[in-house]
């Protein structure tokens, strides 16, 4: 029996959306959903933008996301575009009836990730923001051994995410760095990923103490406005422009309901790191630590074990029983960065015929969106202060 079918519109075409396209193309050769995405329309700003289209696997492009939105052949909308331009769209789409895919942060301020929350329960469509980082299969395979008390009463929870590509003083000013683009600076960006795990494994955070940093005032404005990597500065007449966006920023938390401490670093200051993104949980009967950079290994101690060979084991979370290997390789064949979205919209997919998501919905991004809107409280005003 044929599958349903459903038409996806991607509006964005830079790095995030190169990453979304591989995912629907790639979703329904390797696991079994129950419906098939056709991909329709790939949106952009410009015609240089879309002309990726084809290579990426999409039938149509377009220039107007409100036109293609509101198609009654689209099904399904995924915003991978700059934060500031998240609640117009996904409340367009959820006005018209359109399941929504988001990239996090789910928007710039609280208030508008709330708006989009509303709009999207009161059209009564499927939303999923992207935090893809829960979809590795050693980060799966973390949480049930948390659900399986396997690591007892969990006391720290510890997580640090690196970046540096923005140490050098001359690295030019782009829209990541512009509030009013992007909302916030490492702690929207790269926090927003630490604070979801933080939630999805241990617990949502209750209150918490912060500060942040910018450590370069002032950077050259950029030829061209893109994202991050390989932006360049102006050669000649250079033109600078202020920094007001956090370059690092660090907090301090207790988990609601539980006696655990958590505490969090996101930086793009730490030379070195290209994509670290690690987490460390010590509980009364072990310990984990996983960390993107070799996303397929964590390292597992079990206070359980003689005295004579205790001491932090490797685990391959690539070999079969552990979440989603079933549908790659053979055993230690290592999967990637790219293989998270596809798990991630494998699951949408499944969701669209369950009650129950196995996905972070707007909800969960609103959760999250609450304690970066409280981190910029307590960072102000140099004190403990209670996540909304």
């Amino acid at each position: 029996m044929a599958k349903k079918k459903v038409n996806v519109a991607l509006v964005g075409a830079q790095f995030m959306g190169k990453a979304h396209s591989n995912a629907w193309r790639k979703v329904g050769m390797f696991f079994d959903a129950p419906v098939e995405p056709v991909m329709k329309v790939l949106c952009g700003k410009f015609k240089e933008e879309v002309a990726v289209a084809e290579k990426w696997g999409w039938q149509e492009t377009s220039l107007d996301w409100k036109e293609v939105v509101n198609r009654p052949d689209i099904d399904i909308v995924d915003i991978c575009t700059p934060n500031f331009l998240h609640p117009a769209i996904a409340i367009e789409a959820a006005r018209a009836g359109k399941h929504i895919v988001c990239e996090k942060p789910l928007a710039n301020t609280l208030k508008e990730a709330q708006d989009m929350l509303k709009a999207a329960e009161k059209a009564g469509v499927k939303h999923m923001c992207g935090f893809s980082y829960r979809f590795a299969p050693a980060v799966q395979t973390i949480k049930n051994m948390i659900v399986r008390k396997e690591l007892g009463d969990i006391y720290h929870f510890r997580a640090a995410y690196q970046q540096d590509w923005i140490a050098d003083p001359d690295f030019p000013m782009v829209w990541r760095l512009k509030k009013k683009h992007t909302g916030s600076g490492a702690l929207g960006d790269i926090g927003a990923h630490i604070t979801d795990l933080c939630h999805f494994l241990v617990g949502d955070v209750s209150e918490l103490a912060a500060t942040m940093e910018t450590f370069i005032k002032k950077r050259v404005i950029a030829d061209s406005d893109v994202g991050a990597w390989g932006a360049k500065g102006r050669k000649k007449q250079k033109k600078y422009d202020t920094v007001d966006v956090d370059d690092a920023v660090a907090y301090v938390a207790r988990i609601k309901g539980a006696n655990t401490l958590a505490t969090f670093e996101a930086t793009r200051f730490a030379p070195g790191r290209r994509n670290y993104n690690s987490i460390e949980i010590y509980g009364s009967k072990g310990s984990v630590l996983w960390n993107k950079e070799d996303m397929n290994v964590f390292q597992y101690y079990n206070c359980a074990d003689p005295a004579t060979a205790q001491g932090f084991r490797k685990v391959l979370a690539t070999d079969s029983g552990h979440p989603y290997t079933y549908a790659w390789w053979p055993p230690g064949h290592l999967i990637g960065y790219e293989h998270l979205f596809v798990h991630e919209i494998f699951e949408f997919l499944c969701g669209l015929n369950r009650k129950k998501n196995d996905f972070p919905t707007f909800a969960d991004a609103v959760k999250c969106q609450k304690v970066l809107d409280a981190v910029e409280r307590a960072a102000k005003s140099k004190r403990w202060v209670a996540v909304k």
